[in-house]
């Protein structure tokens, strides 16, 4: 594993607001996502208390959990979203067929850039499926925004490419 080494002339922390995700073994960014959940994880304390200590306990790792993530982008015609949650549950599919086991699972690939548009930080996101997916918002007349969809996925863990470290930062002339 490649040590992750720190620029000493990148004194800004990257913004949240450049990114593109990619799901499966395809090579293409899906299309217009415009917001992706926080990675998280969490692990169970495990207390326990060995007979001869007087009052207190000791604290182990126990089981670690990791998040959810949903993804949001505005409806479109792209049928990215829908495919996928089909591949989970797919509504008239006939008995025996409505999941497709062989593949409703994919890998995703959650990527961070920088101002310039320069590739910063990759996290791969292992074993995927969509647990909810919400294909039209509320709908009302008298509001002014865009429909939204969204997709929830479950995950069995994540972990940074330590191949993508920190670039030298571009300079004008």
């Amino acid at each position: 594993m490649t040590q992750l080494v720190a620029r000493p002339n990148r004194y800004d922390p990257y913004k949240n607001f450049k990114f593109r995700v990619k799901f499966g073994a395809s090579p293409d960014y899906v299309a217009g996502i415009s917001k992706v959940g926080a990675l998280k994880r969490t692990t169970e304390v495990v207390e326990h208390r060995e007979g001869g200590d007087p009052s207190s306990s000791r604290k182990s790792p126990g089981r670690t959990k990791f998040e959810a993530i949903t993804l949001e982008r505005g409806v479109s015609h792209d049928l990215a979203f829908e495919a996928w949650a089909n591949k989970v549950w797919n509504f008239g599919a006939g008995p025996g067929a409505e999941s497709s086991l062989a593949d409703f699972r994919k890998d995703i690939i959650i990527d961070v850039f920088n101002e310039a548009g320069i590739k910063v930080i990759s996290y791969k996101v292992f074993r995927c499926w969509v647990s909810e997916y919400q294909a039209l918002p509320d709908l009302d007349a008298n509001a002014n925004a865009v429909a939204i969809q969204t997709i929830k996925l479950e995950n069995e863990g994540w972990e940074r490419d330590s191949d993508y470290q920190a670039p030298d930062e571009p300079t004008l002339e």
